[in-house]
């Protein structure tokens, strides 16, 4: 018969012998004022013993009798009852001191492993990473890091990552991503805040809140909102150097294949060409129209002239050597550059990036310094917009770096960045690579993704492997039914050290041996079966911690909240109807 227990209580042993030492200084402290005022209230006047080891000991071997001469029938009457309150003090005291320290699951981080996450911690770095903040002696928790929810123990604290973290979360769908992840991070951000998403739940639930704080920017090119278009953005200014044109094709690129089919030779020869013509009608005052016009006619030398004419001769040769090439392989190329800029033909999708003076236009260097709203919206699969939504993604994320480098290394007031369905909706061909640079600058960044074979196939296996690696805050949700991934993760949990009794019986009676081995913390098998509302936390340094999510809908402003989002969502509802019949 085998008898296991965790080894965790062992690593406990010399607090709880500060426990017993404390206990009984407690009891006899007790015991002493019991029987003095027992004496007192039967009317023996006040006559204390004196309060040494001496008089412990006098007490425990002769009783009451022996410190209060005559008295010991009041005396022991006094202790009973004040040792009773002692000893229901001690015990609640104790109760609460080990659900706050020790009641966490064996293996796995605690209070104190996670300090560093937690309110005081996160207060004081914040100081050093804000500097309008270094004289604030009371610093609001919003304003020192991304909610990431609470230790899962009893009155488990608060625990943020700072603003010096990047972060991935991997979860199923319907498992709490934007509910627990997406709106508290928007909700709670002190400076400007960007999202992706295919849905407009987050949207509904954030915008009326947000509106409050800072202007509103909703870039909606497939109508997810059915909202009216009320801006613009010059997608062709980050292509007026070769690099920012280049790109700017990789978004349209990545959006529309998988990570194995980018190296194919159409593939390359198609990015090539959609660099020359956007960096083309991008210094040649051109639009993105002029682009699709020249997509559709290879012959067409203007974008070769307006090259020469920018001094870019290099570039101009390359693509007049496309253009010279075989027909087959011409029209093979400019195809497959057709494909990927398809979605540029429809026209509520061009409008949202073509010059519109009746609208405001979208600047990315200003909206990362102010405390406004950009919520990017594409749908996923046939005809999306996602190489647009990436495009815009990457250029507001290229100029939150370019303003942290112009203070000094950093945003004072962090942008933050959720890229919710990043693998659908906002597939940045580099974001491995960013994430090491992102953090740095005061750009905290929440990827989400559903599964992490989904970055597999946008990233590749390395690319995957170097977000992964970047990320210094890792939240693991329900869901993870990837049996490879779910065992990579039990080994990153760890192992612990559990006793195992073993009871036998022979010929010369019962014995009883002890011994110690190691086993998973968590199987992969109990990773995989997370309820919903819990998920595992992995940070730089510290032991794997189970957290407690905190959804917007448990919170004290969740009825605020719902009715915000009612009225959103009814209004959504209205403009689609609208645009139904008016069709």
């Amino acid at each position: 018969m085998n008898d296991s227990n965790s080894a965790g209580a062992g690593a406990g042993a010399p607090l709880a012998v500060l426990g017993v030492v404390v206990g009984s200084g407690a009891l006899y402290t007790g015991a002493y004022v019991g029987g003095t005022l027992g004496v007192l209230l039967a009317g023996g006047g006040w006559a204390p013993p004196a309060y040494s080891f001496k008089s412990a000991v006098a007490l425990v071997a002769g009783g009451p009798g022996r410190l209060w001469p005559g008295h010991s029938t009041a005396a022991g009457v006094g202790i009973v009852v004040l040792l009773v309150l002692v000893v229901v003090g001690l015990s609640v005291a104790g109760f609460f001191v080990w659900r706050r320290f020790f009641s966490h699951r064996s293996g796995l981080a605690g209070v104190r492993d996670l300090a560093a996450l937690a309110p005081k911690a996160m207060a004081a770095r914040a100081r050093q990473l804000r500097p309008s903040l270094k004289d604030v002696k009371e610093v609001p928790p919003n304003d020192t890091g991304v909610l990431l929810g609470n230790l899962d123990v009893a009155r488990g604290p608060e625990l943020r990552a700072s603003w010096e973290d990047v972060l991935l979360a991997i979860m199923a769908p319907r498992s709490g991503k934007s509910t627990s992840l997406a709106v508290p991070a928007i909700l709670r951000a002190p400076g400007a805040v960007m999202l992706t998403s295919n849905k407009p739940d987050v949207f509904a639930v954030t915008r009326a809140r947000r509106l409050r704080v800072g202007p509103v920017w909703l870039l909606d090119p497939q109508g997810i909102t059915h909202s009216s278009r009320e801006m613009w953005w010059d997608m062709l200014a980050s292509a007026r150097t070769i690099e920012g044109a280049g790109r700017l094709a990789s978004h349209f690129i990545a959006a529309t294949t998988d990570e194995k089919s980018r190296g194919d030779f159409w593939m390359g020869a198609a990015k090539n060409l959609l660099t020359a013509l956007f960096h083309a009608a991008s210094v040649s005052g051109g639009s993105v129209s002029d682009v699709l016009a020249w997509l559709s006619t290879p012959s067409d030398r203007g974008p070769v002239n307006a090259l020469k004419a920018a001094g870019k001769e290099a570039l101009a040769q390359q693509l007049a050597s496309t253009v010279a090439g075989a027909a087959d392989t011409r029209d093979g190329i400019y195809e497959t550059a057709r494909q990927c800029v398809a979605c540029l033909l429809d026209p509520e999708t061009l409008a949202w990036v073509t010059p519109d003076p009746k609208a405001r236009q979208f600047r990315p260097d200003d909206f990362v310094r102010s405390r406004g709203t950009l919520y990017l919206l594409s749908k996923d699969g046939g005809g999306s917009a996602a190489g647009v939504i990436a495009a815009a993604a990457d250029a507001v994320l290229r100029a939150a770096m370019a303003a942290a480098e112009r203070a000094g290394g950093r945003l004072d007031a962090p942008l933050v960045a959720v890229l919710d369905e990043a693998a659908n909706v906002c597939r940045i061909e580099d974001l491995p690579d960013l994430y090491s640079h992102l953090g740095s600058r005061g750009i905290p960044v929440l990827t989400i993704l559903q599964s992490y074979r989904q970055g597999v196939r946008v990233w590749g296996e390395a690319g995957m492997d170097a977000l992964w690696s970047a990320a210094t805050a890792k939240v693991l949700g329900s869901g993870l039914d990837d049996a490879e991934f779910a065992e990579k993760v039990s080994r990153l949990v760890g192992e612990h050290k559990v006793s195992e009794t073993s009871v036998s019986h022979g010929s010369t009676g019962r014995s009883t041996s002890t011994s110690r081995r190691r086993e998973r913390v968590m199987e992969a098998a109990e990773i995989r079966a997370l309820p919903k509302g819990r998920a595992l936390l992995l940070v730089t340094g510290v032991r794997v911690g189970l957290i407690r999510l905190r959804p917007w809908y448990l919170e004290p402003d969740a009825a605020e909240l719902a009715a915000d989002s009612k009225v959103e969502i009814a209004e959504i509802a209205a403009r689609a109807s609208r645009k139904v019949i008016s069709a």
